[in-house]
């Protein structure tokens, strides 16, 4: 409900969660306790997308593929992100893991060495940001979303 709609009543979002809105005050108090909560489980799915996309395995782009399709599948968790309903303090900084994979892709020669690690999480994270946009824009299917969005990527990280 909140990534549709960020300013929905705390009413409205009990709702969608097919929850009486006495229990979702029950746990969360104040829509900042929510937002919160949202924060940690929003965390908790990217750090398991990112496990399930073996960032650490084959060539950077190789990587770089999964880990945007792992993300991708994310949907409402990004669409959060997306329109600040949830920040993270590290927001834009890039971890060990991903630059890792962006100086092993570097090494390879999958990943053009020009482009620095900060610059693809950048671009990364704006092109699924592109595809969310792009299926309710277009009317397209998340398929051929996310099919753009990995052809976009792919293009602007190989090396000239």
């Amino acid at each position: 409900m909140l990534s549709r709609n960020p300013a929905a009543p705390l009413g409205e979002v009990a709702t969608a969660a097919d929850v009486g809105r006495t229990t979702l005050h029950r746990y969360f108090p104040e829509r900042t306790d929510l937002i919160e909560a949202l924060k940690e489980e929003a965390g908790r799915r990217l750090d398991e997308a990112r496990l399930r996309a073996r960032v650490g395995d084959e060539t950077g782009a190789s990587a770089i593929r999964r880990l945007c399709q792992e993300y991708f599948d994310l949907g409402d968790v990004l669409s959060l992100l997306f329109r600040e309903q949830i920040a993270f303090e590290d927001e834009g900084d890039c971890d060990d893991g991903f630059t890792a994979m962006i100086e092993r892709g570097h090494s390879d020669g999958s990943i053009d060495p020009e482009l620095p690690a900060t610059w693809i999480s950048n671009l990364m994270w704006s092109h699924l940001y592109g595809g969310w946009s792009y299926i309710s824009e277009a009317q397209v299917s998340r398929h051929e979303a996310l099919r753009l969005v990995l052809r976009s990527i792919e293009g602007a990280v190989t090396p000239r």
